[in-house]
């Protein structure tokens, strides 16, 4: 790559390929030329040009990238048998009206090649951080087993995976909290496409591109496998595995079927791949504030899992089999008329009290409340365990909101 303010025209150089060039410039087109340039010592230079514009994010061109490939000795300016006796401008002006050969021995692209005016949903919609740049002319040549990381096959890809990591990251807490038997037909099939769709995101990155320490595009297949097998490959294949078909199974050991359940908690590491590929959004104010009200929900729901599960722990003592009374369960029971009752004639055991639709709810509520600093006190915590628990959320509802603060107005604000 050189400059071109390197160079000057002279005289030989041809004021329809000048001309050329201006328009090129002034169109914001991308476009290539063999030109005649002349070093300050006026020594002329062939050089094969090629013209290709720089947009930013509002799609507007801003810069323009013009590469400069010495072409000379295939021009043949010099005097050889052929031309001895020729003046300089005689040869030079054969020169001029060469054979264009030189073109498809450098390979040069057509507009159609070189154009990457992309649309502002391709930039919205393309996931991956790690993308090439705009300028990059050309893709790299992979296997044919091997895809490119950036392609739109990829990119519709990540998306349906990102999809179904935010609904495993609502669902498997819900589902090992609330303790929920995967006895539905309809929640047990999607699971298991959920599950297969992520064995097969499995399968695909072994045969994905990557971009390297150095910013180049990685594609040799054994290098590609080394790098997964390094950093995601343990998380994404404990992920996939079918915990709820196990559970299904009504002869399943019920302490075996807990750890199945908790270990689907694995699956929300996964959302640290979804981090590494939203990072570049946070550019964007309006993507930073719906990013910020989806971690919000999240985290309001994760809590809200946590808060029913130690309220669940606390409500009945198994040493005495009786249940506690100030536990908020069960003062939420007896405030919407759904009391716990102890079932004397059949199971032996504590049975009544709200739906887990009525708890679900009233849980998050509470967490929402908390983590807003808002606290109406209709819901608070009462034993021990509740009043701890109570004292971290409000920990991070602080932290998330001095985030948010600093998410919205910048470091530079004072925070």
């Amino acid at each position: 790559y050189v400059k071109h303010s390197d160079f000057m025209y002279g005289e030989l150089t041809d004021k329809k390929t000048i001309e050329k060039v201006r328009q090129t410039f002034d169109n914001y087109e991308s476009n290539c030329f063999e030109i005649l340039l002349y070093k300050k010592n006026r020594t002329p230079v062939w050089f094969y040009m090629q013209i290709a514009p720089i947009r930013n994010e509002h799609d507007k061109v801003v810069l323009f990238l013009c590469t400069f490939k010495d072409i000379t000795l295939f021009k043949q300016p010099i005097e050889d048998e052929s031309t001895k006796g020729w003046t300089k401008f005689a040869r030079l002006t054969r020169a001029l009206t060469n054979s264009r050969s030189v073109l498809q021995q450098l390979t040069p692209m057509n507009k159609a090649e070189v154009v990457h005016k992309h649309s502002r949903l391709a930039e919205v919609l393309q996931l991956g951080s790690d993308i090439l740049p705009q300028y990059k002319q050309e893709a790299p040549k992979t296997p044919p087993h091997i895809i490119l990381h950036y392609c739109a096959f990829k990119t519709t890809w990540d998306w349906v995976i990102l999809i179904l990591t935010f609904y495993t990251a609502i669902m498997v807490p819900y589902n090992v909290s609330f303790k929920t038997k995967q006895n539905n037909i309809a929640w047990l099939v999607l699971d298991s496409v959920v599950d297969v769709i992520f064995l097969v995101d499995i399968v695909l990155n072994f045969h994905t591109t990557f971009v390297g320490p150095g910013g180049e595009v990685i594609s040799d297949p054994k290098l590609i496998r080394m790098n997964y097998l390094k950093t995601w490959f343990v998380i994404d294949l404990l992920s996939c595995l079918p915990y709820d078909i196990i559970n299904a199974f009504e002869n399943v050991d019920e302490g075996i079927s807990s750890l199945f359940s908790s270990l689907k908690v694995v699956r929300l590491l996964r959302l640290g791949r979804v981090a590494r590929k939203l990072d570049h959004y946070l550019e964007y104010g309006a993507a930073v504030l719906v990013l910020l009200v989806c971690v919000f929900g999240l985290v309001a729901h994760w809590l809200a899992c946590i808060w029913y599960s130690i309220g669940d722990y606390e409500v009945i003592d198994e040493l005495t089999n009786t249940i506690k009374t100030d536990s908020w369960l069960y003062q939420l029971a007896m405030s919407i008329g759904t009391p716990y009752r102890y079932n004397t004639t059949g199971s032996g055991q504590w049975e009544g009290g709200p739906s887990k639709d009525s708890l679900y709810i009233t849980s998050l509520y509470f967490t929402m409340t908390s983590l807003t600093t808002i606290g109406f006190g209709n819901i608070a915590p009462t034993t021990d365990g509740e009043k701890i628990f109570s004292v971290a959320m409000m920990m991070v509802g602080f932290q998330m909101i001095s985030f948010y603060y600093w998410a919205t107005q910048g470091p530079s604000s004072g925070m």
